[in-house]
């Protein structure tokens, strides 16, 4: 079995202070939270295991019949000194977990940026990059707490060559497990409260040591002299003064380095969220196009299956016309007086909001951008590629591309048929993590099953709905009945 993981690693690197931050009473009970999680973008081969490759994926929704997360993410704390083999430990936790999803963040991405007078510190090993004043708290708990709330970051990449942030950030989406590694993970007080279990290396001075020359040497251009120096003056009365007597708030210490830690048991449930809602009427906050005459038959051209290409598309396109006008009208509007050419005042009405944007879920939401774009001028588009993954039958993000700043924005969700509800349930659960606020989005469908209906409507009971027509059944193969036809099935001759 693959198992898809998100493994975010960057490098090592400081000030000074005092202990008022350090040492919390062991005692660090913690509330459960109530957010849903994120997905994560798919990626290369980052990791591989005695075992196997581990791959990136996107993160399914595991929603609770609430439309809810089960469970939080669980954060496992990993401290140990410096080379102590600490990713070692964390790459076997990976391995031995039973979880489809587990982001690894490291504590060397959030070192300070230096001045100038630092950095040239840091260039003749005069820097000290082991206490916890050459860290960046504020933004590490900031990062560690919206990751552990299911919500997207991005992480500084730090340099070690350089000793300096570079200037691109990475994005990382949230996970099951969330596994946090370096020197002062247990050594604030806030921080501590995001660990759900808290894991110390406890490894051998001399090996650490060894561990830190060959590292320093091979992979980050330093020389033996230098790295013994800072060794000496700086790493070596860190680790007896800040990270060693961290050791007792540990529930679990890994001796030597050896890590002999068994599988822990992290077990979601994805629930059925329409088996919930079996006889029950449509939510109100879904809206169905008016069934005149011209809409009854335009949905009887395009559901015929002896209906040609043409017809099909020009028919399509139509009603994606009168469904983007509809949804439309649910955005929000002010009274607007003008001037007419005749010299007279009109009260009208503008819209009261920043931006319109338009999302369109891959790859049949896209057809209906064109409609977007021929009633709103200048409106922006993004799109997010969302498959099922044919092993487990959940949907997987695959693809995000969304316009800067669109938590301002009020966003229409595209998508030409929603069955199950899961690919739109996902796709709205990433405009939220872009903080997105849920009553600005309006999902757009041309055609949607019951039950895709009770599922992202029971999830997001804000999220304005709206269609063209709803259809009762979904078939074994999740197809809509009586359905439209698949827009991009390969042999369908009415492919748009």
């Amino acid at each position: 079995m693959v198992l898809p993981v998100l493994f975010f690693s960057l490098h090592s690197g400081g000030g000074e202070g005092s202990l008022d931050r350090l040492l919390p009473s062991v005692s660090t009970g913690l509330s459960p939270r109530k957010r849903t999680t994120s997905q994560c973008k798919s990626e290369p081969p980052l990791l591989r295991t005695s075992k196997r490759t581990i791959y990136t994926a996107g993160r399914p929704p595991w929603y609770n019949e609430h439309g809810t997360q089960s469970k939080e993410a669980f954060v496992i704390g990993l401290c140990g000194g410096s080379a102590s083999g600490k990713t070692t430990v964390a790459r076997k936790i990976i391995e031995a977990l039973d979880v489809p999803w587990v982001v690894l963040l490291s504590m060397d991405s959030f070192y300070k940026v230096l001045s100038s007078d630092e950095q040239a510190l840091a260039a003749s090993n005069d820097y000290n990059f082991d206490h916890p004043d050459a860290f960046d708290f504020d933004l590490l708990t900031h990062t560690l707490r919206k990751l552990k709330q299911g919500k997207s970051v991005k992480i500084p990449v730090y340099d070690f060559t350089t000793h300096g942030r570079q200037k691109e950030w990475k994005t990382v989406y949230g996970a099951s497990v969330i596994i946090f590694e370096g020197i002062m993970s247990f050594a604030d007080k806030a921080l501590l409260q995001l660990l759900d279990m808290k894991i110390f290396v406890d490894t051998d001075s001399d090996i650490r040591l060894v561990h830190r020359l060959r590292r320093d040497i091979t992979e980050r251009g330093r020389d033996i002299e230098g790295v013994i120096k800072q060794y000496n003056k700086f790493v070596k009365p860190a680790f007896e003064q800040y990270i060693e007597p961290t050791m007792r708030l540990a529930d679990i210490v890994v001796p030597r380095g050896a890590c002999s830690l068994t599988s822990s048991h992290f077990t979601y449930c994805m629930a059925a969220l329409a088996s919930a809602h079996q006889a029950q009427p449509l939510p109100q906050t879904l809206s169905v196009l008016e069934s005149t005459p011209q809409v009854k038959g335009m949905h009887t051209i395009i559901r015929n299956k002896e209906t040609s290409r043409d017809e099909f598309i020009f028919y399509s396109k139509r009603l994606m016309r009168l469904l983007i006008e509809r949804a439309l009208s649910f955005l929000p509007s002010q009274v607007h007086i003008v001037q007419t050419p005749q010299g007279e005042d009109y009260e009208g009405r503008t819209f009261h909001g920043k931006r319109i944007t338009g999302v369109s879920i891959l790859r049949a939401g896209e057809t209906m951008e064109p409609a977007l774009r021929a009633v709103c001028k200048d409106v922006r588009i993004g799109k997010i590629l969302i498959q099922t993954n044919q092993d487990t039958g959940e949907p997987e993000l695959h693809y995000l591309r969304l316009p800067k700043d669109i938590s301002e924005d009020h966003v229409i969700l595209m998508d030409c048929t929603v069955s199950t509800g899961a690919a739109a349930m996902m796709a709205v659960r990433v405009l939220l993590d872009h903080d997105v606020q849920e009553d600005k989005i309006l999902l757009v469908s041309l055609l949607m099953a019951e039950m895709g209906v009770h599922s992202v409507a029971y999830a997001f009971p804000q999220v304005k709905i709206i269609t063209t027509a709803v259809d009762k059944k979904v078939n074994d193969l999740f197809h809509i009945i009586p359905g439209i036809g698949d827009f991009f099935r390969p042999n369908n001759k009415r492919e748009i």
